[in-house]
């Protein structure tokens, strides 16, 4: 008899524990401080799937803000507040390591560049580059300097001035220049593709991510995405860095990026991983949930966290 009540007691002891260990842990959960993601207008799908993953999985709550990369490094370098900046070039990134903004800069996704087009033009990898120096072919690229996408679409100007002679003065001096305010329903990677090239028809062919083509194809399956020929091969490489001050859900976001099952979300969307990943090390479970609830918490005692309004930017592909 004397043992059945031993066991009960314990029993109810471990009852009683558990629970009290649960509340503690939602209590900590709920008042965990949101990592606020500044990311390139590329990446809107693939890394919104990955930060809904991470907070379903560590309970942590993300903020997303999406522009282009140049942009969203320019107002970090004015003094807004992020966690993590992840930018469709390294250069944006490492200007924010260089004014001591942020840690280290990895690269996390390769994005190629590709050509597409209205099917108007026939365009195909052999005739590229004779449609983009024809005269009666409008072809449009992003803004440069504010946009990688712009630096990507230059930089195969020039890598046709080594094949043909001439051609970068050309191809430059009748570049469209695509950016501006978009419709709301057309505020996405690909939708923006599909507004300038069909909705307004500024362009007839648009150098743009891989990514983002797929993307506008979904919406419109009559355009076509062409690959560029090996000459012109054009590869975006994605920088991520973390913020100083950043709290500590911002490195556990940034590992999870890199992280294998981050890696496969984002080849969903059509993104290259830099390199294979190892799986992460250490505890899981209730007990890694546990010491990163009791890390952030001593965050929120030690400062107040600074909250970053979000601004109705228009999207840009970079």
């Amino acid at each position: 008899m004397m043992k059945k009540y031993l066991l009960a007691a314990s029993l109810t002891a471990l009852v009683v524990n558990l629970t009290f260990t649960k509340q503690t842990l939602a209590a900590t959960l709920a008042a965990l401080p949101e990592v606020t993601l500044y990311a390139a207008g590329s990446l809107r799908g693939g890394l919104s799937e990955v930060a809904s993953a991470f907070t379903q999985e560590y309970g942590i709550p993300v903020k997303t803000e999406f522009a282009s990369s140049g942009s969203l490094k320019d107002r970090l370098l004015a003094g807004e507040k992020a966690d993590v900046f992840a930018s469709a070039d390294l250069g944006n990134a490492l200007a924010l390591n260089q004014n001591n903004l942020s840690g280290e800069v990895k690269t996390f996704a390769r994005n190629p560049i590709y050509a597409i087009a209205i099917p108007e033009v026939s365009l195909t990898t052999e005739n590229l580059l004779d449609k983009f120096l024809d005269t009666d072919v409008k072809l449009g690229i992003s803004k440069p300097v504010s946009d990688p996408l712009g630096d990507y679409g230059v930089e195969v100007f020039r890598k046709a001035e080594q094949i043909n002679p001439g051609s970068f003065a050309q191809l430059n001096g009748k570049a469209v220049i695509l950016s501006g305010t978009l419709p709301p329903e057309r505020n996405s990677p690909g939708g923006s593709i599909v507004y300038y090239l069909q909705d307004i028809n500024k362009a007839d062919i648009y150098l743009v991510y891989y990514t983002s083509a797929l993307s506008a194809q979904q919406i419109s399956p009559s355009l076509q995405i062409v690959e560029l020929p090996d000459s012109l091969k054009t590869q975006a490489d994605y920088g991520l860095t973390v913020l100083k001050d950043a709290n500590p859900g911002g490195s556990k976001l940034a590992d999870y990026i890199l992280s294998p099952t981050g890696q496969k979300i984002l080849a969903k969307y059509g993104f290259n991983s830099p390199k294979s990943v190892p799986e992460p090390q250490g505890v899981g479970g209730i007990l890694l949930a546990v010491s990163v609830a009791f890390a952030l918490q001593r965050k929120l005692i030690a400062a107040i966290q600074q909250k970053v309004q979000v601004r109705d930017e228009p999207i840009r592909l970079g």
